[in-house]
């Protein structure tokens, strides 16, 4: 069997610091897959921002801003099966309509919105008012959003790992900011090491991990939050209150899939202090840490 040399490449992308590494036979090959799973990331991203006006995401708020209706790519139709799903399995806590929360969140503004504004958007959220027949999605109430955000990173993920494999390559990981999927180990057979940091200890971890196969994703609310009056407010909003969660700091599942990771870890958050029991009867490995700096899951044993 011909020797297989190592390959890293950094980049940005979905607002987050990303990286490929590969093992391959030569650096032409590296550079092949890296193009093209980088390539699907970035169409993706601009597919599916909400921060960009030519986006596929932002012609759909603009008919949901109207309450109108439209019919939806393949691709599209998938990704809302899934989150339907989600919300159905979560008892609508994961929901791709409480984007829209963040008109009031501004986590760089070091305040919190006041509740009468949060309680105006949240006649906004709610994917029980959104009629979704595939292709056809039908905005019942005008001003409503959809995002993605819980969904097309993970979903990035998955997709770059798979068309890694898909022209040879069998050793190697993708990495978007901390969303992982392993095509395959080490050309050694060792396993990747991963580590999860702590949520409340900059630079410390909580675990590491080595993962032979599979993908990881994390949720917490380190990454942007507000404190006041010694008070934490992360990022992670429940659709039903509009306010962040505040007992979970952060949960890592492990999948065979990113995006079912993901969608597990951000269920995990949101569903407060069951998330723990929520979690074990997932059956996934995972790990938890809450607010009072106690851990736990299956990962931790």
């Amino acid at each position: 069997m011909a020797r297989l040399d190592y390959f890293h490449y950094d980049f940005h992308a979905m607002g987050s610091p990303c990286s490929i590494q590969l093992y391959t036979r030569d650096d032409k090959a590296a550079q092949h897959a890296a193009k093209i799973a980088m390539g699907d990331i970035h169409r993706l991203e601009a597919k599916y921002s909400r921060y960009r006006e030519d986006s596929y995401l932002s012609a759909i708020n603009r008919i949901a801003a109207n309450g109108e209706e439209l019919s939806v790519d393949d691709e599209t139709a998938g990704l809302l099966d899934y989150a339907s799903a989600c919300y159905q399995q979560s008892d609508g806590l994961f929901d791709v309509t409480s984007g829209i929360l963040r008109r009031v969140w501004n986590f760089k503004s070091g305040k919190i919105p006041a509740p009468q504004a949060i309680q105006a958007l949240l006649n906004l959220v709610g994917w029980d008012k959104v009629v979704w027949r595939r292709p056809v999605l039908s905005f019942t109430v005008p001003g409503m959003e959809i995002d993605f955000g819980g969904v097309v990173k993970e979903y990035a993920v998955d997709r770059a790992a798979s068309l890694c494999h898909e022209i040879g390559i069998r050793h190697g990981i993708v990495n978007l900011g901390g969303d992982i999927k392993v095509i395959g180990p080490h050309a050694d057979g060792a396993p990747w090491r991963v580590a999860i940091r702590h949520p409340r200890s900059p630079g410390s971890i909580l675990q590491t991990l080595l993962l032979h196969s599979g993908a990881l994703a994390s949720s917490g609310d380190y990454e942007r939050c507000i404190t006041l009056n010694g008070i934490r407010y992360g990022h992670v909003l429940n659709p039903k209150t509009g306010w962040p969660v505040s007992y979970m700091a952060a949960v890592s599942v492990i999948g065979e899939f990113c995006v079912v990771a993901g969608s597990a870890s951000t269920i995990g958050m949101l569903k407060g202090e069951g998330g723990p029991a929520w979690l074990q009867a997932l059956g996934l490995p995972h790990l938890w840490a809450n607010v009072s700096g106690e851990s736990g899951g299956s990962l931790m044993e």
